[in-house]
């Protein structure tokens, strides 16, 4: 049965309020969960790097969701250029696939996405990051992962030709409002808000709802892209 903390603490880490469902937890209350949304935290707002990092270590190093995050910070702070270390590359990739040598069937589908962003944005290889792509969207609809699929084709759209990458990010948008998951339905409303004509009224109220969001969030990186 889960917990009322539990169940409040993923209710605040869909709203994007990170702080507060770490607060519910507790520090020494459900480690794994604990982990995701420190992790999450650093990811989006770039603060509490040792926090999520200590989270992380408290888990069994060995684990699948250990080995995901460990991943998971190391892009990161290549991705952001937040003090790199010289093994985060072979870190990351180490991380990615023994989650998916170890992973459950919708853990694995979460790992062989983040694989694909890793060979994507930081090796520049989309080549080497499609086949990725494709078994993360695989799993995805074999599990019902409707967030993860909105992951997927986030990352895959810009590739596409114009009319398939706008209904795609529409489709990514939509699925994300569904979920109640706020920091990522604010990045797809301003990705989708890039990708359309600078003329286009969609675009200009994307912007107008984005913004401010993203401010209340504290999700720097998202508003300087799109300054």
């Amino acid at each position: 049965m889960i917990s009322d903390a539990t169940y409040i603490a993923r209710r605040l880490h869909l709203l994007g309020e990170w702080d507060a469902a770490l607060a519910v937890l507790g520090p020494d209350a459900e480690p794994e969960l604990r982990a995701e949304i420190a992790v999450e935290r650093w990811f989006f707002r770039i603060e509490g790097h040792e926090e999520a990092e200590k989270a992380v270590a408290a888990l069994d190093p060995a684990s699948p969701t250990a080995q995901l995050l460990t991943a998971r910070l190391a892009y990161s702070r290549l991705l952001f250029r937040r003090d790199p270390r010289p093994d985060d590359r072979a870190v990351a990739e180490a991380g990615y696939r023994a989650a998916v040598e170890g992973g459950d069937e919708k853990l694995r589908g979460w790992a062989e996405f983040h694989w694909a962003v890793l060979l994507d944005n930081i090796d520049e290889d989309p080549a080497a990051a499609d086949p990725h792509y494709e078994t993360a969207l695989d799993l995805a609809t074999a599990t019902g992962d409707e967030f993860l699929e909105s992951y997927i084709i986030r990352h895959v759209a810009p590739r596409r030709e114009p009319a398939e990458r706008i209904a795609m990010l529409r489709r990514s948008l939509h699925l994300r409002g569904a979920l109640g998951a706020r920091p990522q339905t604010v990045a797809a409303q301003a990705l989708l808000a890039r990708a359309l004509p600078e003329d286009d009224p969609e675009r200009a109220e994307l912007i107008r709802t984005f913004r401010p969001a993203a401010e209340e969030l504290h999700i720097g990186w998202l508003l300087s892209a799109h300054a």
